[in-house]
């Protein structure tokens, strides 16, 4: 018989847990051990659960969309540390970069099909990397890629801003940060992804950081 893989889901939605534990306790080598909605309770069942895999989620709070990235640094610098697998709507090369930094093993979007999904687990279960074709394709690509070109010129308050979006913090958290409304936060954050030619807040983040704004 194959053995079982131990696993616990983070997510802040309940349906997103309930969900990915319907498809995969079809599974008869994966067992989910145990859900997570903070950063806290992760951390707390982790510890008494000892699980193999752990699938997370970047976005953990309201305020932030890279919570998961802080707390992926804090699970596999435990021992024994679980395989991380990152399970998330963000696709960003800076994220997935981050990810693999703070020691997760793979990172899948949440569009993934459950056969992938499951393919992911196991990989990662035999100490490989697991990505998707998106998510891999952004670290091929931040291996060719070159120095930072020139970029826009930044207020003083657009550099705090991007600082502030790097760290995931939403408008309504920025204009604490500065003292400032979240309408004027909102105002910047606009006027800076302008300057950056992007959509985008992650995008924002992205470019910032190969421009070496930030």
């Amino acid at each position: 018989m194959a053995e079982v893989i131990r696993l616990v889901v983070v997510d802040d939605h309940a349906i997103v847990r309930q969900g990915l534990r319907s498809i995969l306790e079809r599974e008869d080598d994966v067992r989910v051990v145990g859900e997570a909605a903070t950063a806290d309770e992760a951390l707390d069942l982790v510890a008494r659960e000892r699980p193999d895999i752990v699938l997370l989620d970047l976005k953990l709070s309201a305020d932030s969309d890279t919570a998961g990235l802080a707390l992926c640094g804090r699970l596999t610098g435990r021992a024994p540390a679980p395989g991380v697998l990152v399970v998330t709507t963000f696709l960003d090369q800076q994220l997935v970069l981050s990810a693999i930094q703070a020691g997760a093993r793979g990172y899948v979007l949440k569009d993934v099909d459950a056969v992938s999904l499951v393919a992911a687990i196991r990989a990662v279960r035999r100490g490989e990397s697991a990505f998707d074709s998106h998510s891999a394709a952004m670290v091929v690509r931040s291996l060719a890629g070159g120095p930072p070109a020139a970029g826009p010129e930044l207020t003083a308050r657009e550099q705090s801003v991007l600082a502030l979006l790097a760290r995931g913090l939403s408008n309504e958290a920025i204009g604490r940060e500065l003292y400032i409304s979240a309408t004027t936060a909102k105002f910047h954050v606009r006027n800076l992804m302008r300057k950056l030619s992007v959509s985008r807040r992650a995008e924002a983040v992205y470019a910032g950081s190969k421009l070496g704004l930030i």
